[in-house]
């Protein structure tokens, strides 16, 4: 064989430009250049067009575009994508721009009007292949995979995948040379092809599987079978030819450029010019890294990159984008970063990437306490550090040097170095839970942003499926293990804090948190466009990382002496209810302990239901205490319900509060996890502000003791039903939505319609009964549980219920579609669009399935309220420095907010909280009944509320 024989072909890279700037505008958040002109789509076009010419093997490489809509498609046939939405105002002006970047990029743009860039991508991927060259059409566009062939295949760059031929028989049921006839038959509802009515990707690749062909099969239609198969086909066979024709790409296009000029050419100093135009500052340092230290000096002394930093509000400038697997395996190649010039060389380093994984280490979990340890970058996959800041020597064991101190950066010089990194808006900052990452160092003096968060990433993606610690995701979808952190500072008594594990142990552990985080983000990251889910993540989730960390930082004041005064009081009550419980019972008795309780409740008196459990003791949970109440009439377990919930109260709130306020601040600090729960709300802990009871005299109590600043008011904001508002909302129930538009009192009018009485003098008790139903049906109560909460008969109860339904059937409509939802997705979505996991919902066991068909009720309801109050969240500091206020919001406790504010301010700030609350959901969601949120003020919580 000779050498020019074996030579390999040329390789033609064809990108299907449409494909590639959608991705890049829904992938950023806005972003605009100083002058106002909207850049997120060019952005992320040369991010993911330079990773392209950089990773491909091309010999040959064009971008093509369509030339405008119309095309010789509308003289087939008029309807052709007449329903296409026009794109959206901000995007249109990027189109040019984005056409200039191609050829910035040095990179042929190819367009031609009256043919879509479909039918030029296939007609130079078929003289590409008739000469010998591979084709790989950069696209996951359908349409496109009937030119998968031998020579031809496609690439899927955001799922990072080939697409040859099983994968379009996966896809169509038939091999690529008939995926023209199945389209024909099957339609397009998004390109509004017709096809032939009734028939589907399925049933078509069935048909053409077993006739041949679209004209043989609509010659032998009078054959089949299927009467209404039959008669769609033989009346629709002239649509299906039309389809034919809309559908095949056209492989012979009078094209006006070669493929001779598609040769891949280096890219050069030009391009600066286009990024230094459009002000993006973290594609340039990626360019820089590759044009060389002459090009750097060349635009600076040009007066490059002095433009204020283009304007995103919670904005990445630059995203890693998903790679194959590095070849560096999870622990290996880490770096112990001990003087200024090796870190410097890491600074550069994230500067030249434009992102960086960073991680800390503290003494601490609990923010406000946490001392500095060291600090963990990588930059790529496989490429971390470990700067130790803050180790202490204390035996020779721990740090194989004696009682010294190791080497390492003085921690004040560290951050000075570190701070203008973590604070340049050029580079990504990727963290896990960043949201601790950032509590911390802003005690240090530094502001991390902008920021991306791989938890959060993974939550967005999987709220209840599974949990989203780094360990767990990291065996999830890296296939690895990794190290404890009991395994570098021991267990039990014999645990140190960080600072006094070895360095060795200590590089180990950092440096591959940095490395697993950079993987996750970048493994998970690109799925949230795959998956349509980049909205709920880039408008939600993300901007909601710095609003939740500040609340956390300001925290809330307690009366400490108020709580003192409470918890004796509690104490003294208890003591009071504890002897009646003793009178009642005949005998005196622990009644903390569930063995006793359960003893003297069915052995010695003898109540009914007592059902022991796998210790030998009786059950003697709250629901069981509340059965009994119920059902046996008897007075004791009442009473014990009232003992445990003033002890509760004690021990949780009254005695543990105090424990928890902050010596610096005085103030009580809460953390809110922001991936803890299956429907989006945050959660709160250590300690836990959102379930303090206040359904009840005792509860309200504990509000009391939160306390405003002098000069301050506490002012709550919440949201009125909005649960039962969405419920109306989402089931369609137009009585209950004209209700709430119309102010009414929607527990009467429920009553009135569902029992039939008038009204005007309603008795007190029905419109109470109509409000149990109509919050407990939207979280799909039984007959059971609504009798014990209106204390009636189960039978009672069910007839409340079905006369519920039968008046407003929407609801068991969208309970029964909800239900049927979640069977076949395993997830339910909010009208934002968030996925609410529900495991179970398929378990054999009947309570499990029961219960999880009840969260999938619920979950859209509970979730689409969560998004709703989180974008409220997001919008309130800014809406009040719009307004010159300077109050701080402070609490969220799911459907209500807490805010301290001077007292001066407090109309303004109520009136502006209100309007920002109100149209929290907008624009995104138009939502039909209104949402109305109630303020009030008080010296206290329990008074504002």
């Amino acid at each position: 064989m000779t050498a020019a024989a074996s030579k390999k072909p040329d390789h033609v890279y064809l990108v299907d430009g449409s494909g590639y700037i959608f991705r890049a505008f829904h992938a950023l958040p806005p972003l605009s250049r100083s002058d106002g002109t909207p850049t997120n789509a060019v952005l992320g076009f040369c991010n993911m067009l330079l990773k392209l010419v950089e990773d491909s093997d091309a010999e040959y490489i064009a971008v093509i575009f369509d030339a405008g809509r119309k095309t010789f498609r509308n003289d087939i046939y008029a309807d052709y994508k007449a329903h296409r939405p026009e794109a959206p105002p901000e995007l249109i002006p990027q189109f040019a721009l984005i056409r200039e970047a191609t050829r910035a990029f040095n990179v042929s743009a190819i367009e031609m009007p009256g043919y879509e860039a479909d039918d030029l991508i296939a007609t130079y991927a078929t003289q590409a292949a008739a000469r010998g060259n591979e084709v790989t059409i950069v696209s996951s566009d359908k349409d496109l995979m009937q030119l998968v062939g031998d020579r031809i295949a496609l690439f899927d760059p955001m799922k990072n995948r080939k697409i040859g031929e099983a994968e379009v028989l996966e896809k169509f049921g038939v091999k690529p040379d008939k995926v023209v006839d199945v389209q024909s038959l099957a339609g397009d509802s998004s390109d509004n092809v017709p096809g032939v009515p009734g028939i589907g990707i399925k049933t078509a690749a069935e048909l053409i599987n077993t006739y041949g062909d679209l004209d043989t099969l609509l010659a032998k239609a009078g054959e089949i079978k299927q009467p209404k198969r039959r008669e769609n086909l033989v009346n629709n066979a002239e649509l299906a030819r039309i389809s034919r024709d809309l559908v095949t790409l056209k492989r012979d296009v009078p094209v006006e450029h070669g493929l001779d000029e598609f040769v891949k050419r280096e890219i050069d100093g030009a391009v600066m010019e286009f990024v230094t135009k459009n002000e993006f500052r973290s594609l340039a340092a990626k360019l820089n890294a590759r044009l060389g230290e002459a090009s750097i000096k060349a635009t600076r002394a040009a007066g490059g990159f002095t433009a204020p930093v283009a304007t995103p509000s919670a904005a990445p400038a630059a995203t890693p984008s998903a790679a194959t697997a590095p070849a560096v395996k999870i622990g290996e190649g880490y770096e112990l970063v001990q003087n200024e010039a090796a870190l410097l060389r890491w600074i550069e380093a994230a500067n030249k990437s434009g992102a960086l994984a960073f991680d800390i280490e503290t003494t601490s979990l609990n923010v406000n306490e946490a001392k500095l340890v060291g600090m963990s970058l990588a930059t790529q996959a496989g490429k971390a550090c470990y700067v130790p800041v803050g180790h202490i020597g204390t035996t020779g064991d721990l740090l194989g040097g004696g009682a010294e101190a190791p080497k390492q950066i003085p921690l004040a010089r560290a951050i000075e170095l570190l701070k203008p990194l973590l604070e340049d808006a050029a580079v990504l900052k990727i963290g896990h839970n960043i949201k601790y990452d950032m509590a911390v160092m802003a005690r240090y003096g530094v502001t991390i942003a902008p920021i991306d968060d791989s938890m959060l990433i993974s939550y967005v993606l999987e709220g209840g499926a599974h949990g989203h610690g780094m360990d767990e995701l990291s065996e999830l979808h890296l296939g690895h293990a990794t190290i404890k952190f009991g395994d570098v500072a021991g267990t039990g008594k014999q645990q140190v804090t960080f600072d006094h594990v070895s360095l060795d142990k200590a590089l180990a552990y950092a440096a591959e948190d940095a490395d697993v985080t950079w993987r996750l983000h970048e493994t998970l990251k690109p799925r949230l466009i795959a998956e349509r889910l980049m909205t709920i993540y880039e408008t939600i989730e993300r901007p909601l990382i710095p609003v939740v960390a500040q609340m956390e930082r300001d925290g809330v004041k307690i009366d400490a002496k108020e709580l003192q005064r409470l918890s004796q009081d509690f104490a003294s009550r208890m003591g009071e209810i504890e002897r009646e419980i003793h009178r009642i019972a005949g005998t005196e008795f622990n009644v903390g302990s569930p063995k006793q309780l359960g003893e003297i409740l069915f052995d010695q008196l003898k109540l009914p239901g007592g059902k022991k459990g796998k210790t030998g003791a009786y059950a003697t949970g709250a629901d069981v205490l509340e059965e009994l109440t119920v059902t046996s009439g008897h007075p004791l377990p009442q009473k014990v319900l009232d003992w445990r919930q003033l002890s509760k109260l004690k021990s949780t709130y009254a005695d543990a509060l105090p424990l928890a306020i902050n010596p610096e601040t005085g103030r009580v600090h809460t953390s809110f996890a922001l991936a803890a729960t299956s429907t989006g709300r945050l959660a709160s802990t250590d300690p836990n502000l959102q379930n303090i009871p206040i359904r009840t005299e005792e509860g309200r109590k504990i509000r009391r003791a939160f306390v405003a600043e002098p000069g301050h008011i506490l002012l709550s904001v919440d949201y009125s039903q909005i649960e039962l508002r969405l419920a109306a909302e989402m089931a369609e129930i137009e009585p209950l939505k004209q209700a709430f538009r119309d102010g009414a009192d929607i527990h009467a009018m429920t009553a009135s319609q569902v029992f039939g009485v008038p009204i005007e003098g309603m008795d007190p008790m029905v419109r109470r009964q109509a409000k149990a139903i109509n919050f407990g049906i939207i979280y799909g109560i039984s007959a059971f549980g609504l009798s014990q909460q209106l204390g009636i008969g189960q039978g009672e109860a069910k007839a409340y219920i079905e006369a519920y339904f039968k008046r407003y059937p929407g609801i068991r409509d969208y309970m029964d579609r909800m239900k049927k939802i979640a069977r076949e997705k395993g997830y339910v979505e909010t009208l934002f669009g968030r996925r609410c996991y529900v495991p179970g919902i398929n378990d054999k066991n009947p309570a499990r399935r029961s219960f999880m068909e009840r969260a999938a009720i619920n979950a859209p309801l509970q979730g689409t309220a969560a998004d709703i109050i989180k974008r409220a969240m997001i919008r309130m500091p800014a809406a009040f420095a719009a307004a010159g206020l300077k109050g701080r919001m402070l609490l969220q406790v799911h459907d209500e907010l807490l805010f301290e504010v001077p007292v001066a301010e407090k109309d303004e700030a109520s009136r502006v909280a209100r309007a920002i609350m109100e149209g929290a959901h907008l624009p995104a969601r138009q939502i039909s009944v209104p949402l109305i949120a109630d303020a009030g003020t008080g010296m206290n919580w329990a008074e504002a509320h």
